[in-house]
């Protein structure tokens, strides 16, 4: 533990001297809230029910988002710390074999946090209004906090894979566009046939829907149990695959 925080601490000084990448993981989910409120929101709000604002509607998906666009920088730091050869250094030392992994992880939940932050002050001053309590809030915070842990995991094969640059940067940003094809910016109901199913089965639409719902004091259901298995699934998964292909490349 005390090995990851070390190399978590690390992190967190080479990205507090990226302001570059700490603004672009902020300024693009926001600048596409931004989009939808004003460009596509008079014309959204005709499909959802009366008395909906459709920034209360859109915004859990623009959380997602802004964990989605953090992730996709981690493949880069890990590549990154890969080329300079840190790894190998890291290898030689008596230290835990997953610390560096975990250090990647937590410097991007913390980033994500941030991200998060910055952008909810955006939606609190476009409109924004929630009458969620104390256990709800906390319940949104798990769930993304969840989601970022998954996500984050998932951005770590590409990292470790990748060729370039580029390649670690185009394998992890279709994490992106995942709630593009989801509940979050319009109702599944008025998509294609094969484009809902596709919307209604995939994980980031239970997510998005569980955190509408907390913030509008709704019932969640056993909508919330499924957000949380595949956040679940999704992060053992990726973790396991992440540190096979670790262990092997170390070897």
């Amino acid at each position: 533990m005390k090995n990851t925080l070390i190399l978590f601490q690390r992190l967190m000084r080479h990205i507090s001297r990226s302001p570059e990448t700490i603004a672009s993981a902020v300024v693009q989910p926001t600048l596409i809230m931004l989009l939808f409120v004003f460009v596509f929101g008079g014309a959204i709000k005709a499909s959802l029910p009366d008395g909906v604002n459709y920034v209360n509607f859109q915004l859990p998906g623009i959380l997602v988002m802004a964990i989605a666009y953090n992730t996709s920088y981690t493949s880069l730091r890990i590549f990154s710390d890969k080329g300079k050869g840190i790894w190998a250094r890291l290898d030689s030392m008596p230290i835990n074999r997953s610390s560096p992994l975990w250090a990647h992880v937590l410097a991007s939940i913390a980033s994500s946090l941030l991200s998060l932050a910055v952008v909810f002050s955006v939606a609190l001053a476009i409109g924004f209004r929630t009458g969620a309590g104390f256990l709800a809030w906390l319940a949104v915070l798990g769930i993304l906090a969840a989601l970022s842990l998954a996500l984050t995991w998932v951005a770590v094969i590409p990292g470790l894979v990748s060729k370039s640059t580029d390649g670690a940067s185009f394998l992890a940003f279709p994490l992106v566009f995942l709630p593009l094809f989801s509940s979050s910016f319009a109702p599944t109901e008025t998509m294609p046939y094969f484009l809902r199913i596709f919307a209604e089965n995939q994980p980031v639409t239970p997510i998005v829907g569980t955190i509408r719902s907390l913030f509008g004091g709704e019932p969640v259901g056993g909508e919330i149990w499924v957000a949380l298995a595949w956040c679940a699934g999704i992060m053992a998964v990726a973790w396991v695959a992440a540190m096979r292909i670790y262990k092997s490349r170390a070897r």
